[in-house]
């Protein structure tokens, strides 16, 4: 009988236990989700808060375990309804924001989120001025939010071009913050390289994320932007320089090595110089792709005008053609780029020219090759013995001003002579060559008449000194011989 009794009370209790807990249980999921077409209720259930234990109570406040929609929605139980603008950040901050709270929940996702899009380029405020322009749910959804690695997720890689340009691709939304942003990104990065890799299904190559950040994003001319012009080539060698996540695509991974030594990675990267060529310059930035071997010139044109245009009226032009050669890159490089010298041209070993023409092969190329180096070498030469004299000249506290302005002409020629190499005319580059050989030789006749001057002013001011010298002594030997007189006279 006692242990019939002792049955009786542990079903009992159990029934009272597990009772209990469903009379307990999260109320506002019971009840919504017995609404048809409770859309929210739906997308909580497969939400990564849901599955952590997190309650609707736990943002939009209340009470979950009261059965009655009054009671359980009663400000006083702390019900606060559906956020708005900013309070809709701060809500999903109360978590995401306490380092202990996600280690609670097992979470390692980093929680600064929240202070980031505060000082981002979202974080601005909005048209009405009380809110930011972007919170937490538009982006990642508000009841169905799924982890980033998640293929439902807004933001996964194939995802995020989509989700950026609900916004970015509006002309009515983005006349009100920035008209002067274009609004065809999504478009052109769908032609890119990365956008059509990413349209295959592959979750690797860059998307608007990987370049601009997620929470931090600041605009492109703010010096902590990660597309900033200092900045980009370091976020563009965050994939293309690792090895191992650019095994699958076989393209090389020294670009940014090669780049950070060359004259424009130089100018850029050491001198800051925010208007020298970085990745995107010749490759685009949403649209980018690799220039193609017909359109490299075009694409170095862009700066380089004058000389695109020498080199297309010149009889490389055909040859590159016939041969598929890249033309700038054939003997400039393309990463690697280093600063222009007279030793690239010419027929010694380190000269471009002789990669293509030899003595025995294409003679006429190397004849002329060979004419246009000793040119160069000759206006070295003379502007070198220009400039010797021209200092000595000033050393010697000579007026040499006009001689200085001829060796400047004689620089511009040289200058000028690196430019007109592209056109590979040998009667136009004398031309030019000529011009300098002519300014260096009348600030060498300037600068040689100055010091013939100083000379001339040394002799006289030594033939004048010892003339006076002479005078001196002589009067003072008269002026003795007068005083002898007239002592002997006494």
């Amino acid at each position: 009988m006692r242990q019939k009794y002792f049955v009786f009370k542990c079903v009992a209790a159990s029934f009272l236990f597990f009772s209990g807990i469903l009379i307990a249980g999260d109320q506002c999921i019971t009840c919504h989700t017995t609404v048809v077409g409770d859309k929210p209720s739906e997308q909580f259930q497969h939400d990564i808060h849901s599955k952590k234990g997190i309650s609707c109570a736990d943002c939009h406040g209340g009470n979950r375990n009261m059965e009655e929609m009054e009671a359980a929605m009663n400000p006083k139980e702390g019900y606060k309804g559906v956020p708005k603008g900013d309070a809709i950040s701060q809500t999903c901050a109360t978590c995401h924001a306490d380092p202990e709270r996600m280690k609670k929940y097992g979470s390692t996702l980093p929680t600064n989120q929240w202070t980031n899009l505060q000082t981002s380029a979202h974080g601005k405020l909005s048209t009405n001025g009380k809110e930011h322009i972007a919170q937490c749910i538009t982006c990642h959804n508000a009841h169905g939010i799924v982890p980033v690695k998640d293929p439902a997720s807004p933001v996964y890689p194939l995802n995020v071009v989509k989700t950026c340009t609900k916004c970015h691709a509006s002309a009515t939304f983005m006349r009100t913050y920035n008209p002067s942003l274009p609004i065809d990104q999504g478009e052109k990065y769908r032609t890119s390289v990365h956008g059509m890799l990413n349209a295959k299904g592959d979750p690797k190559p860059a998307v608007c994320s990987s370049c601009h950040g997620s929470h931090d994003i600041r605009t492109s001319k703010d010096a902590k932007s990660s597309v900033y012009a200092v900045n980009l080539p370091g976020t563009c060698s965050k994939c293309h320089s690792n090895a191992q996540y650019m095994k699958d695509y076989k393209i090389p991974t020294n670009q940014y090595e090669k780049y950070a030594k060359s004259v424009h990675g130089t100018a850029l990267l050491q001198k800051h110089d925010v208007g020298a060529p970085s990745c995107n310059s010749c490759h685009g930035n949403h649209g980018a792709t690799p220039p193609g071997v017909e359109s490299v010139s075009k694409v170095c044109g862009t700066c380089h005008a004058l000389n695109a245009d020498l080199f297309s009226s010149s009889p490389h032009k055909k040859a590159f053609d016939e041969r598929k050669l890249p033309e700038c890159e054939t003997c400039h490089s393309n990463h690697g780029i280093v600063a222009a010298t007279d030793s690239l041209i010419g027929v010694t070993a380190q000269a471009v020219c002789s990669r293509c023409h030899h003595e025995n092969d294409n003679p006429k190329g190397f004849a002329a090759a060979k004419a246009m180096r000793l040119m160069v070498d000759s206006l070295s030469l003379s502007g070198s013995v220009a400039t010797a004299l021209v200092n000595d000249a000033e050393q010697k506290g000579m007026e040499v001003t006009e001689a200085k302005f001829k060796l400047r002409d004689a620089r511009q020629a040289h200058l000028e002579m690196r430019t007109m190499v592209h056109a590979f005319n040998e009667a136009k580059f004398r031309e030019v060559i000529d011009k300098g050989m002519a300014a260096t030789a009348l600030a060498k006749g300037e600068a040689q008449g100055a010091v013939d001057e100083y000379y001339f002013r040394r002799i006289g001011l030594g033939v004048s000194t010892l003339i006076m010298s002479l005078l001196a002594i002589a009067l003072f030997i008269y002026i003795k011989r007068i005083e002898k007189k007239q002592a002997e006279q006494r």
